[in-house]
This record gives C-alpha cells, structure tokens and sequence, in this order.
C-alpha cells in the first residue's frame, strides 16, 4: 500500500474507542475514520438524514460510505485485541519490589480493578513508569497490526 499512516494516529484512535463505535482506517486516502453503531445501522437502512444536524450529516457521510466502499476500510485494533487489563497485569510483574508487585496484583483483582490499580500507581508514584510502560505496549500492538496489514507507518 502506498499511504503512510502516523502510527501515533492509530495509537490515539485505539485509546478512544467507546463500546458502540469501530475505528477503522481508509486503505485509499490514509484517513482514520470512526462511526458508530447506530450509524451504521442508518446507512443500511437508508434513512434520511437531510434534516439531521451538519455534524451528524458528515458522520451519516462516512458510515456510508464504509457501508458502500468496506473493501477500503480495515478496521484499527479493538479494545479487546488490546487487553488493558493484561497489559496492567503485565506491568505488576515488571515492578521489581516485591511488595509493590503482590500490592497491585491484589488491586486488579475482581470488580473495581482498572480504579484500584490506578489508585495504587499513584500511591506508589509509579505513573511515569506505568503511562510509559501502557504507551510502550499500545505502540508495540499498533506497529503488529500495521505489519499485518501491510500499513506503511511513520513514528
């Protein structure tokens, strides 16, 4: 493929993605595009949109053409190809302080787990070390999925 994509676009797309959207890259133009669920939906269905607001019309535009054109769109990494949760138990096994390890491996167990770990980051002043390890792990997935899909990526 002949288009270059910022491989810190694909890492920020993966950070934001909410339960009811796809992430997904146009292989022609480069472009980074995101469509809900429910526009999807409408795009199908055909549903008018003329009277929707100019926002809403572009995102209408896009899921449209996602729906007509999905052989130019390969979907980004999901939420659960990326496995937060893994990379933060990951990260626990990393801290050399015996202590601090079995602290943070009690804190993402069960409910309540991405907070309690958070919570204990920042008791510990690891964030840096933590957000550094996270964007390490977000880099390294975002650059197999461009190899993959045969992506040309700039850093």
């Amino acid at each position: 493929m002949n288009i270059q994509v910022k491989l810190t676009d694909i890492i920020e797309e993966m950070e934001m993605q909410f339960e009811e959207s796809r992430s997904l890259l146009n292989i022609k133009t480069g472009e980074i595009v995101l469509v809900t669920t429910d526009d999807l939906r409408a795009a199908e269905d055909e549903k008018p949109f003329d009277h929707l607001p100019e926002w809403e019309q572009e995102n209408r535009m896009i899921a449209i053409d996602v729906i007509d054109n999905f052989e130019n769109y390969i979907e980004l990494p999901t939420k659960y190809e990326v496995n937060e949760y893994e990379i933060m138990e990951n990260f626990c096994f990393t801290v050399s302080d015996q202590r601090k390890q079995e602290s943070l491996l009690r804190a993402i167990k069960g409910k309540g787990a991405f907070k309690r770990f958070k919570d204990k980051i920042i008791d510990f002043e690891m964030e840096e070390q933590w957000y550094s390890y996270r964007d390490e792990c977000f880099k390294q997935i975002a650059i197999e999925w461009c190899q993959e899909n045969k992506i040309n990526f700039i850093e």
